[in-house]
């Protein structure tokens, strides 16, 4: 038993020891990104960037008890299966983020959306996951 615990804590050592250890990011300012032209899978470090924008609006497609347990702060929920319905609640004239728990089911409502003709929505590359895990802000 032992054994396991000093085991587990060496390994809790070398994974936080390993993610301080990269070279630190330069954050580029929001007002200097140009959402226009944003690749269709987003990291969250450019996400963080431009979330307060104006012409920025940020949708979780997670159940709403996936969101109650943390969210990003001041995002919208509309759950996948109310997309559809809600269609009038989705911007057309701004640039759309859709996160969800690890990227897959936003990434499916993105390819949607496009289907659908909206031409200014991104994904976030590895969802609420990748969030918490960069140690950004979550609301509960």
């Amino acid at each position: 038993m032992a054994k396991k615990l000093i085991l587990w804590l060496v390994l809790l050592a070398a994974v936080l020891l390993a993610a301080c250890g990269g070279a630190a990011e330069t954050a580029v300012p929001a007002a200097d990104i140009d959402v226009a032209s944003l690749p269709a899978t987003i990291d969250v470090q450019t996400v963080d960037s431009v979330k307060e924008r104006d012409d920025v609006v940020l949708i979780d497609v997670r159940e709403q008890w996936e969101y109650d347990e943390g969210h990003i702060p001041g995002i919208t929920l509309i759950p996948m299966n109310e997309v559809a319905d809600r269609l009038s609640e989705i911007p057309t004239d701004k640039t759309v983020i859709l996160t969800c728990r690890s990227g897959n089911r936003s990434g499916q409502v993105a390819e949607f959306l496009r289907g659908e003709g909206y031409d200014n929505v991104h994904n976030m590359e590895g969802g609420i996951l990748a969030w918490e895990a960069a140690g950004l802000p979550v609301d509960q």
